[in-house]
């Protein structure tokens, strides 16, 4: 009898543990109308209840891996219903309703642990993914560049390509305001910081094509970033051996004001001393930026965003030595360098938006933005070097050393750059929305002056003879026939532009969502217009009226299995934005008009149970077809224009990403993209554009200990296959068509979690005033992969054969991590 109730009380406890191990945990705060905590709701989930506190904040447990629906109540509010909430087991979801006074605001929110929007074809990411995953540039763009379709080969760039498009192709939007990135800088160890503060995000919404007409006039993609709005007090601090942040949330007492203010500071020394040149290099990067809110009534709140970031590069490369060739052929190039870059880009924006709610269905807003860049590059480095053979005699003292020379020259570079760059934006826009239909429109001024002068060169010697640029007024036969003319450069660019674009763009789109028979239906035709007026001293003025349609269509079956299709087909067209207007030697070209691209996107999404553990694959097949193409190189992330619409192109691909819990409580996604882009330029056929991809693998993984749930892991893998490129500027694309090398990086997070949402401590214990606390380090480029994204050409004096030089990014590296939120 004793050992009968002894296995019965055991039986009983396990029971109890397993029941504990499978719950997950929704958390969020509840407003009302006027955006203000909301208290004392009543949030039921089957026999489980909650309720929200003074600040709003609730938090409510779940049954994991299965179906949910929560009920919101509160009275003199209608209910908001949350239906079919699949949560993974550990999994802490965040859902923040806004609850009405006289109208049932959902009547089903389709919310899924995988964060998709089923219906509109938009990716929605955690905000926690985003701040957790590790990456040489952490942040936003580092988990856009885990995705299906989005690429580029840099770890140290925010900068990223999407199906074939460059990154002057994808528009930023923060609280629906538009943003920018400087002008002027050239390599990706110059970028710094991200214009989006991953520690103020509290939603992300990303799309790789088939976007609709309210989003702006660009070829690509659409980035859309939500702030946060403070509900109560806190403050966040990180450091690492790359920099320090810190973001301060306040909010009134009256709950009408409130305010979130992040400052970062990065250094990339830790990175740029993990390559192969040697330097003296004094990088910093700033940024602070300030999101306000005041509610002045349930009808009207007025928010501003403001922003300033410097980037003050200051870098004296030293030495190089790079080996290459083969194993038969060893050959190493040595640099010395003398001189130094001084670069500066200072960028400082400020934008207004009041939002007007007209009544329960129409809402209305006004935004005015204004962005100041100025921009300097001075630069004079003087190269010399020496390409020569390796010593691979293992035995020698001199091992990996060169031993003869087989060239010899120097390279001076100069660059006195300046740009002056202002913005000014008047937008207005509005909703209504009734019974599952809504129609929006928007009117948009924008009025753009850029001052810019260009003064750069690079002479080239050889062997004691100035090398002449390879164009046809120049005969080039030294030493052979040595010339004793004027010394040219071999390559320059003197210009001054002063020019200004009068922009008026408008939209207006209707959706709906209904039933067709038993069947879930949901459309969105919408047409874009712009009329863009250019000027400027000494050019032609020159406008251009486009007329844009787009549209989407999704349908749910109503099948025993979870399946959803999408189609959307539409025109993009991008009018030039100053740096297409300027040609490779820096002078305008006032008739390049606008490039233009019809997308054609059918998708899939289908969900189902793996492992008793909730799991969607999205498939998108997709077809862009481009003309009036304005073709370009990409030299490291400085992308130089034709400025001539002298090409047609084409870009199709197939996407799939499986996102689940691949281990319970986490979610994790394996990415895999294919994808071909071609152009024609003048006719001679077609060729492989520079951001032609083809095949892309990534993961994204999260794991802890079992034993240890607060040991965690992170972990992104990415490769791609090598993009065109790497050949000399001055060639021939038709006569030169060389790939990099294979991009391959691994990065590797591991954090220990002392404190969070779930992990609380008692009041007179150390941790007890920590919301947060974790350190944690991180191991970039885990297997040290070379990579390279350029190469630097060299001749062999012998046989006059020129060899591309890899120029490699980032090695391996271990990076220290510290996170605390009060």
């Amino acid at each position: 009898m004793i050992y009968s109730k002894s296995l019965l009380t055991l039986l009983l406890f396990l029971w109890i543990c397993a029941v504990q191990s499978q719950t997950a945990t929704l958390v969020g705060t509840v407003l009302d109308e006027n955006n203000l905590p909301l208290a004392n709701v009543n949030i039921v989930s089957g026999d489980l209840g909650t309720t929200s506190d003074t600040d709003g904040y609730y938090l409510l447990q779940l049954i994991a891996d299965t179906k949910n629906t929560v009920i919101f109540s509160h009275l003199g509010h209608e209910n908001v219903v949350l239906e079919d909430l699949i949560l993974t087991t550990n999994e802490t979801f965040e859902f923040n309703p806004v609850m009405k006074t006289d109208t049932i605001q959902v009547a089903g929110v389709e919310v899924s642990a995988t964060g998709e929007k089923k219906l509109e074809g938009i990716t929605t990411i955690s905000p926690e993914v985003v701040r957790n995953i590790p990456g040489a540039n952490a942040g936003v763009e580092n988990i856009l560049k885990l995705l299906p379709g989005v690429s580029f080969n840099n770890e140290l760039s925010t900068q990223y390509n999407v199906r074939g498009g460059n990154f002057d192709e994808n528009l930023v939007y923060v609280n629906g305001i538009e943003v920018y990135r400087p002008f002027l800088i050239r390599s990706a160890q110059q970028e710094g910081l991200s214009f989006v503060n991953s520690h103020m995000i509290s939603g992300l919404e990303f799309s790789p094509g088939g976007f609709q007409a309210k989003y702006g006039d660009k070829l690509s993609s659409v980035l859309d970033i939500t702030y946060k709005t403070p509900v109560s007090l806190g403050l966040r601090i990180e450091g690492s051996l790359l920099g320090a942040s810190t973001t301060l949330e306040t909010i009134s007492k009256n709950k009408k004001f409130s305010s979130i203010t992040g400052v970062r500071y990065r250094n990339n020394s830790l990175f740029v001393n993990s390559q192969q040149t040697e330097t003296n290099f004094n990088p910093t990067f700033i940024d602070v930026q300030s999101f306000l809110t005041y509610r002045f009534s349930k009808k009207f709140h007025l928010d501003f965003l403001g922003n300033f970031s410097i980037n003050d590069y200051e870098n004296e490369p030293l030495t190089r030595q790079t080996n290459f060739g083969t194993i038969n052929e060893p050959r190493a190039l040595l640099v010395f360098y003398e001189g130094r870059e001084d670069n500066t880009y200072t960028n400082t924006m400020g934008a207004l938006k009041a939002d007007f709610l007209l009544n329960e269905n129409t809402k209305l807003n006004l935004v005015s933005s204004i962005y100041h860049a100025q921009e300097e590059e001075f630069s004079d480095i003087i190269a010399s070097y020496e390409l020569g053979e390796v010593d691979t005699n293992l035995g020698s003292g001199s091992v990996g050393d060169v031993i003869s020379s087989r060239g010899v020259g120097s390279q001076f570079n100069r660059a006195r750059n300046e740009l002056d760059a202002l913005i000014f934006n008047l937008s207005h826009r509005g909703n209504h929305t009734k019974n599952e239909k809504s129609i929006e429109w928007g009117l948009k001024f924008t009025h753009e002056d850029f001052r810019d002068q260009l003064r750069e060169s690079e002479f080239i010697d050889s062997a004691g003879f100035i090398i002449r640029p390879s164009r046809p007024e120049f005969v080039n036969n030294q030493p052979e026939e040595p010339f004793t003319g004027d010394i040219v450069a071999f390559e320059s660019a003197q210009a001054t532009n002063f020019v200004n674009t009068n922009r008026f763009s408008g939209f207006v789109q209707y959706s709906e969502q209904a039933k067709w028979g038993e069947h879930d239906i949901y459309f969105n035709l919408g047409i874009r217009a712009q009329h863009w007026i250019l000027n400027g001293e000494g050019i032609d003025r020159n406008a251009q009226t486009l007329f844009s349609p787009r549209g989407q269509f999704s349908i749910k079956p109503n099948w025993n299995t979870d399946l959803l299709f999408r189609f959307a087909m539409g025109s993009y067209q991008q009018p030039p934005f100053y740096r297409e207007l300027r040609d490779i030697t820096g002078n305008i070209n006032p008739n390049v008009e606008a490039q233009r691209s019809i997308h054609y996107v059918l998708g899939s999404e289908y969900s189902f149970n793996l492992w008793n553990r909730p799991f969607t694959l999205t498939s998108e097949a997709y077809y862009k077809d481009l003309d009036n193409v304005n073709t370009y190189t990409i030299e490291d992330v400085r992308i130089r224009y034709a400025a001539d619409n002298n090409a047609t192109a084409y870009a199709y691909g197939f996407d799939f990403r499986l996102n689940g819990s691949f281990v319970p409580g986490t979610t994790s996604w394996v990415s895999l993209g294919y994808l071909e882009t071609k152009e024609n330029i003048d006719n001679r056929g077609d060729i492989s554009r520079p951001t032609d991809q083809r095949l892309k693998f990534a993961v994204l993984f999260q794991d802890y200990v079992p034993t240890i749930p607060n040991l965690r892991l992170y972990l992104n893998l990415v490769y791609n296959t090598g993009v065109p490129g790497g050949s000399p500027n001055n060639a021939d694309p038709y006569d030169f068509q060389n790939r990099l090398r294979d991009y391959r990086r691994a990065d590797m997070g591991i954090s220990y979690i002392f404190a969070d949402d779930k992990n609380q401590h008692p009041e007179g214990h150390w941790l007890h005033g920590f919301k947060e606390f974790n350190v944690g380090f991180e191991i970039f480029n885990m297997f040290n992969n070379q990579n390279s994204i350029t190469n630097t050409w060299v001749r062999d004096v012998d046989t006059q054969q020129q060899f591309a030089v890899p120029n490699f990014l980032t090695g391996r590296i271990l990076n220290l991590k510290l996170g605390m939120r009060f």
